[in-house]
């Protein structure tokens, strides 16, 4: 478990008195009750007295104590990203990545503190679930979680409050989420190869116990429908969205279907991982085979050749989980947003 503390408050000089918060009500000429509601965010405050304390704070180099605080309003002030995965994902996978500096920045647009958990053995999600339920944080951003977990039940009935990254399989009615439109961004990959002129499409899928694994092959599913193509099993091959996953599961397809024009990867890693195999096997991309990855990460734009992909709006679905999260907090029905997705058109299949 790390801790990551986006917002480090200015400390006074070595023999200079801390300001307190009467002297930021004798600095803006207010009552000590109006400074406190103002520090705490409550209502009924107008916003002349807000001004004044905001500059009053500023004037006298006031820092709250996190602690006094805690105790004032029973909240820590903190926010846990907690991720299900394996610990070496969050450096390889750069979704996880991206991820988490967005969340970053929005929770210390918000003068929140960012707690990074990781919970992907029986040891770590005890210790996750002993952590939360001790009050230690007033929300979760849960990321990355899987069907079947075990820790779904024992977050839920910790009661607290969480937002997910991505629907949670089964607990749609009482966890909050934020999501791409994994379905028609795959849906939308498929047609851009079917444009093309190809006919034989495989598909690396994402992990089907993730909302995100189900909603993309969906999206596969789709548009072959549509178009009147053939959904052959034998050019689906599931991933757990690593790049090495999708270079097992590309061997496996040119096994199974030497003759596939195209590939739609649930994952630019596992997009990355099937280039790697169509190279050594000596199939031109995308002269032979075209290739279509999800995400839009870092990553995309350095394969080779360079992916076509879909744009999987982190930067949006960060932002829209702190605000979603803060509104659960506040006591606020849980809800689901989803983001669109957008076609990145590269060379691994061009327009």
């Amino acid at each position: 478990m790390t801790s990551m503390i986006p917002h480090v408050p200015t400390t006074p000089s070595p023999g200079r008195k801390r300001p307190t918060i009467r002297d930021v009500a004798r600095e803006a000429g207010v009552s000590y009750a109006t400074v406190s509601r103002v520090l705490n965010g409550r209502e009924w405050v107008s916003p002349e007295a807000v001004r004044a304390v905001r500059e009053a704070i500023s004037r006298t180099g006031y820092t709250a104590n996190p602690h006094a605080r805690s105790l004032a309003t029973g909240k820590s002030g903190s926010i846990a990203f907690l991720l299900t995965e394996p610990q070496h994902l969050l450096f390889e996978d750069p979704n996880f990545s991206v991820l988490l500096r967005g969340v970053a920045q929005a929770l210390s647009d918000r003068e929140l503190t960012l707690i990074l958990m990781i919970a992907s053995t029986p040891e770590e999600r005890a210790r996750t679930i002993a952590y939360l339920s001790g009050g230690h944080v007033d929300g979760v951003l849960l990321v990355s979680p899987h069907s079947g977990d075990p820790l779904l039940s024992q977050l839920v009935r910790a009661e607290v409050p969480i937002v997910a990254c991505g629907r949670v399989l089964g607990y749609e009615q009482v966890i909050s989420s934020v999501m791409a439109d994994d379905r028609n961004g795959g849906r939308s990959a498929v047609e851009h190869l079917i444009g093309a002129g190809c006919g034989r499409i495989a598909t690396i899928t994402g992990p089907q116990d993730t909302a995100g694994g189900v909603d993309r092959l969906q999206g596969y599913h789709d548009a072959l429908i549509a178009h009147g193509l053939t959904i052959d099993p034998g050019r689906i091959v599931h991933g757990d969205w690593s790049r090495e996953s999708g270079a097992a599961a590309m061997r496996t397809l040119l096994e199974r279907s030497p003759d596939l024009d195209a590939v739609f990867a649930a994952s630019d890693a596992m997009a990355d991982g099937a280039l790697r195999v169509l190279r050594e096997a000596g199939r031109d991309v995308p002269g032979d085979v075209r290739v279509v990855g999800f995400d839009d990460s870092g990553l995309a734009a350095t394969t080779e050749p360079p992916l076509t992909t879909v744009r999987h709006p982190l930067d949006r679905v960060s932002e829209e989980m702190v605000r979603l999260l803060t509104d659960v907090i506040a006591g606020r029905t849980p809800l689901s947003i989803t983001v669109p997705t957008t076609l990145v058109v590269r060379a691994s299949s061009p327009a």
